[in-house]
Parts: structure tokens; C-alpha cells; sequence
């Protein structure tokens, strides 16, 4: 579950993924295989999808203890083998990692 709060040490990286909606389902299907990869490296905390309504974008919410160990697993063999497929499926992939400055809820 994300844990979205603003000095907790967490390191998060935002992925805006662009596919032509013929190919989302099979760039959203693959990036949950890889998600489910992740799951199991250490640091990790947690990786929400998002699809936008028309097709035309992906975007990817990792959350990770550090960067250090968010470099290591993507740096693992198996998370990269499937690179060229998705590579195929994707106009654009902008990853960047940001730090939770602020945080309001609904809570009155």
C-alpha cells in the first residue's frame, strides 16, 4: 500500500509511460509482470499503476526505501530482460524520482 507522506524517507519514482491505446493493455500487462518482480527486491514498498482513459498514457508510482536499493533492482537481470518488448510497446518512458513535499487529506 503507498505510504504518501512528506519527510518519511521514502524515495518515489514517478514513470509517465506513452503507448497509442492499441497497446496499452499489453504495456500496463507487462509493467505488472515487472511490478510483481519488484514486489520481492529489497526496498521496495509499494508500485501503483495508473492508465489514463482514452489509452494514450501509462503512469507508474514506485515507492522504495532508497535509491540505492531502487538502482539494484532495476539493475537485475530478470527485471531487464523484458526491456525490448516494452521498448516495442511504448512511444515515450520519463522516469523521474521526487521527494513528498507536502500531503492534505480529507480529514475536517
Amino acid at each position: 500500500m503507498p505510504n504518501i507522506q512528506a519527510n518519511n524517507q521514502t524515495i518515489t519514482q514517478i514513470t509517465v509511460v506513452e503507448s497509442g491505446p492499441e497497446k496499452q493493455a499489453e504495456a500496463l500487462s507487462l509493467m505488472a509482470e515487472r511490478a510483481r518482480f519488484m514486489a520481492r527486491q529489497p526496498g521496495f514498498v509499494s508500485i501503483s499503476l495508473h492508465r489514463r482513459f482514452d489509452g494514450g498514457r501509462i503512469v507508474n508510482y514506485v515507492q522504495w526505501q532508497s535509491r540505492e536499493l531502487l538502482r539494484q533492482a532495476h539493475q537485475a537481470p530478470d527485471f531487464r530482460k523484458a526491456w525490448g518488448t516494452f521498448d516495442d510497446l511504448t512511444d515515450q518512458i520519463d522516469p523521474h524520482l521526487y521527494d513528498v513535499a507536502e500531503v492534505f487529506d480529507g480529514v475536517r
